[in-house]
């Protein structure tokens, strides 16, 4: 029997609202505080270069505030190493980060990111900061984020989600291939020694069947549930989803 899959909430939306009018209101930091206590595992939150959404000051009152699970995802750079080594989140995600882009559009690509990540690596590993690899589910890219020992990887599920954007389409064949990869790269992952996450475009509609695959110990899921919580509240918002997850396990 699969164990109950764990939730990440990002919370980056909240702060998105917030920045939209340069205003102390709505707090990210409240957010991620009732997110807990509806049941979240995590709190996650990206900081960007730009600070379009998560600040600075997020992530230091984050760090002094929640119970569960700091994860910060950041790229590679040296500002962001910086930031890490400062704030220590229990888990820092290494995402790819442009500055047109409105969501993250992709995994890593660690063949052609090697050496930025790896001097990342070195510097958290003094800091016994733990780090994750936001990929796409993909076996070269997996067994490179084994090579560079890394404890965690995160797989990217924005294709799958982009086959079922109003529900679960089972009858589809791209939404079989796609669940599939995600299904056969978690098994590849788990044998390689790496604890396996998702995330990237889930949604009450189609997280059931990412939730339900026995390597996956946890998914972090961000916009759907913030649009979800503006209509019900937060805490609501957030036992809706683990309700949601965890239909198919058993």
């Amino acid at each position: 029997m699969k164990v109950v899959t764990k939730l990440g909430v990002n919370i980056d939306h909240v702060a998105t609202v917030r920045q939209a009018r340069k205003a102390i209101e709505p707090d990210p930091v409240a957010a991620a505080v009732l997110a807990e206590l509806a049941g979240a595992h995590g709190i996650t939150v990206h900081i960007r270069s730009d600070r379009r959404h998560i600040q600075g000051r997020d992530l230091e009152l984050l760090r002094a505030t929640i119970k569960t699970r700091l994860n910060v995802e950041m790229a590679a750079t040296p500002e962001m190493t910086d930031i890490a080594l400062r704030i220590a989140p229990d888990t820092v995600t290494l995402v790819p980060e442009t500055s047109e882009e409105i969501t993250t559009e992709g995994g890593l690509n660690l063949i052609q990111q090697v050496a930025s990540v790896e001097l990342f690596l070195e510097k958290m590993s003094r800091s016994d900061i733990e780090v994750s690899l936001f990929i796409d589910p993909d076996r070269s890219q997996i067994e490179m984020a084994a090579e560079l020992g890394v404890q965690a990887i995160e797989l990217n599920t924005s294709a799958y989600a982009e086959t079922s954007p109003l529900g679960l389409a089972e009858w589809d064949n791209a939404f079989q291939s796609e669940l599939g990869k995600l299904i056969e790269s978690s098994a590849f992952a788990a044998d390689r020694g790496l604890r396996v996450l998702a995330g990237h475009g889930l949604t009450y509609r189609n997280v059931a069947p990412v939730s339900s695959i026995t390597e996956v110990e946890e998914l972090n899921i961000g916009h759907n549930l913030i649009c979800r919580a503006v209509l019900v509240g937060i805490e609501q918002a957030v036992k809706e989803m683990l309700k949601a997850m965890n239909t198919l396990t058993g």
